[in-house]
């Protein structure tokens, strides 16, 4: 009788060839790049699964992939993040397969972790650790930005990945070995330096910022995590701590902050100055450095703006609150987009009950907190699609009898799926206004007479000014305005513009005289 079963059992998978393999990625559709990235996880799912496959030859399996589908996640990308609106479906579909990918793909290298430490790894394998570590590491923060660009918790798993695969480089003695992590330009790196790309991205309050806001972000953060430290010890300069074996987000270190064996504290070092030299580089120049690869090609205030946004956080003294935060539970009545909210405020003010001016498109949101600067606030799930960094809204709490206007300044979804917001009340007055460019002396305003912009200031301050919250693009530096409101008309000249968003330009004008 045969002994067969001595010889090992036949391994039935569809990569077990490796020339079949590399056919199957070379066969991937190069017009459907979604699709492409969907198969390619739903084979790492497998090689997962199979457990005949050694761990020198799973690693070819990863490296064939992993190569083979960067131009697809590199057509993804793109698509998601310069996309001013997607259908829905397609949106999460998007989303799902680049995410699901990377996380597919940061699973298969832990694997061969955990299969290395099992004792299951070939003789000279040793060799191909900080290669393995530094991709996993990468793969994690990709998974991080991605989370952060749909404002969604970053989930427990994460966190304890992160932290176990860089306590094993540690205990490995490679954490600060440089490797060529990945071919090319960029590719050489090392696991402390991948580690910092995760925390520092993630200390930077990333909630805050656009999808291109953090794209950029991410790249600055990637671009300087060579400067930055990490360590078992505290010492100035490195102002935030990580616990390795605690799967809980990294934070600033407070005097009551727990110590242990597994906490790493860690911070940008040179990396701040080098900051305000990007900054000053753009400013002088022109541009961007040549060897601070954004990605793309972005607006140059834009990525001042989030270079500055970084450094603040940074900082050892970072932004706080201009007010206390309340708990309290209420609803607030909230009303989308800058033309929306005008109208409703203006319709405010001409009745007696906002009962019958609340407009269809409302929406009810339950208030967790709230200050004389803001609201945070959660959005009910079956709402909340047009909720994005930067919307301006129109704001009225329950019991009040007057709107106010906001702006939408973070986004995040917590662990139970819930969507969380933090709403910016940008004035205690808000005063539905008729704001026209250009001169003279007569009262005119344009026909319709419909008020067009918020007055924020219930009287000029000391100099004559007066805040304006203005349609995008309205605001022209050295061009006299005129301003109608409850039946007055004065002519204005422009001091300021404190910030320009996608909707709106936040502006400050001095009052000339009465027309």
């Amino acid at each position: 009788m045969a002994l067969n079963w001595l010889a090992g059992r036949k391994i039935d998978h569809p990569m077990a060839d490796l020339k079949k393999a590399r056919g199957m990625v070379d066969g991937l559709p190069r017009g459907d790049s979604v699709r492409a990235l969907e198969d390619a996880a739903s084979w790492l799912v497998s090689i997962n699964r199979e457990v005949g496959f050694k761990l020198d030859y799973r690693l070819e399996l990863l490296e064939l992939i992993d190569r083979g589908l960067k131009a697809h996640w590199h057509a993804v990308a793109p698509e998601y993040l310069d996309a001013p609106r997607l259908q829905k479906l397609y949106e999460m579909r998007l989303w799902h397969a680049f995410f699901g990918y990377w996380r597919s793909l940061g699973d298969a290298y832990l694997f061969c972790l955990k299969a290395y430490q099992a004792g299951h790894a070939p003789s000279g394998f040793e060799k191909e650790l900080p290669r393995i570590v530094g991709r996993t590491l990468r793969s994690i923060t990709v998974q991080i930005k991605w989370r952060l660009l749909r404002y969604e918790a970053i989930e427990d798993r994460i966190w304890d990945d992160l932290g176990r695969t860089y306590l094993f480089a540690e205990s490995r003695g490679f954490a600060r070995t440089q490797t060529a992590v990945y071919p090319g330009a960029h590719g050489q790196s090392s696991a402390q330096e991948e580690m910092l790309k995760a925390l520092l991205l993630v200390v930077s309050s990333p909630d805050a910022l656009t999808p291109i806001k953090l794209q950029i972000a991410e790249r600055v953060v990637a671009y300087l995590a060579r400067l930055g430290t990490i360590d078992a010890a505290q010492a100035p300069g490195r102002g935030f701590c990580f616990d390795l074996a605690m799967h809980v987000p990294p934070a600033r270190v407070t005097k009551n902050a727990r110590a242990g064996h597994t906490v790493r504290y860690f911070g940008p070092g040179a990396g701040r100055k080098a900051l305000i030299e990007i900054a000053q580089f753009i400013g002088k120049q022109g541009r961007v450095p040549e060897d601070l690869n954004l990605g793309g090609m972005f607006d140059l205030k834009t990525v001042t703006n989030v270079v500055l946004h970084i450094g603040r956080y940074w900082s050892d003294a970072p932004p706080e609150r201009r007010a206390p935060r309340l708990q309290l539970a209420t609803r607030l009545t909230i009303v989308p987009g800058f033309n929306e909210a005008v109208a409703w405020i203006d319709a405010g003010s001409d009745s007696d009950s906002l009962e019958f001016v609340t407009p269809a498109q409302s929406e009810s949101w339950v208030v967790v907190n709230a200050s004389d600067g803001g609201y945070g606030a959660t959005i009910p799930t079956a709402k909340g699609d047009w909720v994005k960094v930067g919307a301006v809204i129109g704001v009225c709490a329950e019991g009040q009898a007057t709107s106010r206007v906001g702006v939408l300044r973070r986004t995040h979804r917590d662990k139970n799926g819930q969507r969380r917001v933090g709403i910016e009340v940008l004035s205690k007055i808000a005063v539905a206004v008729r704001f026209t460019l250009g001169e003279g002396d007569k009262p005119v305003v344009a026909a319709g007479n419909t008020n067009n912009a918020v007055l924020l200031s219930n009287k000029p301050d000391a100099n004559g000014h007066i805040r304006l919250l203005l349609r995008s693009g309205s605001y022209l530096a050295g061009k006299s305005a005129r301003l109608a409101v409850r039946g007055k008309h004065y002519l204005l000249t422009p001091v300021s513009v404190a910030e320009e968003g996608d909707e709106f330009d936040l502006t400050t004008f001095k009052i000339v005289k009465s027309l």
